[in-house]
């Protein structure tokens, strides 16, 4: 290995509820035309050290690489693209929206090698793209293939000598059951990699989600199953004499994963192993800029160094025995949900110019299937009324497990200060009279008496800054019962809590 690996990778996912500290207009709203500047700003001013380009439903600058060397050729002469500092597409799963974009991204990659050449730069400056929703090894091979034919074929028809035909691709699980199979993907992608270029790969970067596992399975399958995935991404490494460098796509709740720059060290313990994590929006704009960059120096500094943890065949059934017990009640409670959300997250605050989500969230259920909206307007929309999706199936799967010899914190190591940091925006006046219309948030409410009984805690507000909350999202809910707009006090309630969802 003779690559840096990035430790913090900066992405556009639209949580922040705050303005961002460059903008100008300070209406919180990022362009696409924004979003080159941003970058820039994100490598200059907080040092991270790699950017998400995500071509994946939403719209994208496919010239920002051109625009990146024009606008700041100085910055990129000295802090090489591709070397000092990365810029990876995440590219659109072909599999689930059309491929216009992926031959977009593809090119882009390809001219980006060819006029860094022309500048002297460090050649290639982008060399990495992720899949979103990989869950087969022979969709990692197909986007590595297509690239390779992609590429011969440009050099071909330019008269080029072609040096640059292998691009790395980094698979992102987002479904507690594809990460609970990690290790049959690996596997099978070995042996596809080994057929199609006769020799292994030099490393992988292998990518877990939180926001999504925890959307369809509820909060601590979405933690115990990164776990798991983590944990087999290490041995299928040493397993085969592959170097490991594990992401993770968390958000600043513990919902979406729980990284602030408030809360490093606990996040550093329960991750301990990931090498890249993502800085989202929220984490970049909701707090204090100093805050910022000195978590951001330290995630640098210690992420490099954390200790990677393999666990037994024992303890890998503990966690798929949490998962089954913790995913079925929160999945029958939203399932009785999602039209409510739906129709709220409409008036979530737009922060990016996103095209329409292909929702992963389905099953049967009669006829069709039930779909939800992304998991930062569904959790903006659950926060904003006082329920926090955290506590949702939680105090039932508590109560099953107590009849089971597993320690959950064993495996979830924060999960008592996740909940009581989530409980603070508990507002049980609302859910007590959402719960007088319908069973469903009935079950929330046996989950909250649930948490409080088996964790000997009171969730409710705790500080002056809780209480605002709870009495903006008493509005929210009376405005919505009222009929009326709510988009003002969910974007309100999101400064307090420092993220939108």
């Amino acid at each position: 290995m003779i690559r840096k690996i990035p430790a913090t990778m900066a992405t556009q996912h639209p949580d922040n509820a705050c303005a961002p500290y460059f903008e100008r207009d300070g209406d919180g709203f990022i362009s696409t035309y924004e979003e080159v500047a941003e970058c820039y700003s994100a490598f200059h001013d907080l040092n991270c050290e790699e950017f998400m380009w995500d071509w994946e439903g939403k719209y994208v600058d496919e010239a920002v690489v051109d625009k990146l060397f024009h606008s700041y050729h100085d910055y990129f002469k000295k802090h090489e693209l591709g070397k000092d500092k990365f810029l990876t597409f995440r590219i659109p799963n072909i599999w689930h929206e059309k491929g216009y974009g992926l031959a977009r991204a593809l090119m882009g990659i390809l001219t980006a090698e060819s006029f860094a050449t022309d500048l002297k730069f460090h050649t290639p400056p982008l060399f990495e793209v992720i899949l979103p929703m990989t869950d087969k090894a022979e969709k990692i091979i197909y986007i590595q293939k297509t690239f390779s034919q992609l590429s011969k074929f440009k050099c071909k028809l330019f008269g080029q000598k072609c040096q640059f035909d292998y691009i790395n691709v980094l698979p992102l699980l987002e479904g507690v059951g594809d990460m609970i199979k990690a290790r049959d993907l690996l596997n099978k992608y070995l042996a596809l990699h080994k057929k199609e270029y006769r020799r292994k790969p030099e490393y992988l970067r292998l990518h877990i989600a939180r926001s999504d596992p925890a959307l369809n399975s509820g909060l601590v399958p979405a933690v115990v199953a990164g776990k798991y995935a983590l944990s087999e991404y290490y041995r299928f490494g040493q397993d085969n004499d592959i170097a490991i460098f594990p992401a993770i796509g968390v958000g600043t709740l513990p919902f979406r994963g729980s990284l602030s720059p408030e809360r490093i060290d606990e996040f550093l313990r329960e991750y301990a192993g990931v090498r890249t994590v993502y800085v989202q929006s929220a984490f970049r704009y909701d707090f204090p800029l100093a805050q910022v960059k000195a978590a951001i120096k330290k995630l640098n500094a210690k992420l490099p160094k954390t200790p990677a943890r393999i666990y037994t065949k024992k303890e890998l059934a503990e966690i798929k025995e949490i998962c089954e017990i913790f995913t079925p009640p929160y999945r029958k409670t939203v399932e009785k949900i999602a039209d409510f959300i739906n129709e709220l997250s409409e008036q979530v605050p737009q922060r990016r110019e996103r095209k329409l989500h292909i929702g992963l969230f389905g099953y049967s259920r009669g006829l069709g299937k039930k779909r939800l909206p992304r998991a930062i307007p569904f959790t903006a929309v659950l926060y904003s009324l006082g329920v926090p999706p955290e506590l949702i199936g939680t105090g039932r799967g508590l109560s099953m497990l107590a009849d089971k010899k597993i320690d959950l914190e064993k495996y979830y190591i924060n999960f008592k200060k996740d909940i009581l940091w989530a409980g603070r925006f508990l507002n049980k006046e609302n859910l007590g009279m959402l719960a007088e219309k319908n069973r469903a948030w009935k079950e929330v409410r046996d989950d909250v008496a649930l948490i409080e009984k088996h964790l000997h805690i009171e969730l409710g507000p705790k500080t002056n800054g809780d209480f605002i909350h709870r009495n903006i999202s008493s509005t929210c809910f009376y405005l919505w019962r009222a009929g009326k707009p709510i988009s003002k006090e969910i974007m309100e309630s999101g400064k307090i809590r420092k993220s939108l969802g």
